[in-house]
């Protein structure tokens, strides 16, 4: 059964390929969503899929990539969206 969160990671998350990170880790769980940079310097998405990926994911989220010092995440359960095919950056 799929579900969806939103998401926002903070701390030093922008201008350190955040953004592309997630996006491959969702790719290879078979999560759909986005994410995209804050104006506020904070790293923001949502994403769907299996109970299972989205731990996976929600884990990934608290390392984040090399580069990246990750302070906080916060993460709520909204609606499933119908329809969504790929998790894009924006």
């Amino acid at each position: 059964m799929s579900k969806r969160i939103a998401f926002t990671v903070s701390g030093e998350v922008q201008g350190v390929f955040f953004r592309d990170f997630t996006q491959k880790k969702a790719n290879s769980y078979g999560i759909t969503g986005f994410v995209s940079n804050t104006s506020d310097g904070k790293v923001a998405g949502e994403a769907q899929g299996d109970d299972n990926a989205l731990q996976k994911l929600k884990a990934d989220l608290n390392k984040g990539p090399g580069q990246a010092h990750v302070v906080k995440v916060e993460v709520k359960d909204v609606a499933v969206k119908d329809g969504e095919k790929s998790f894009e950056t924006a």
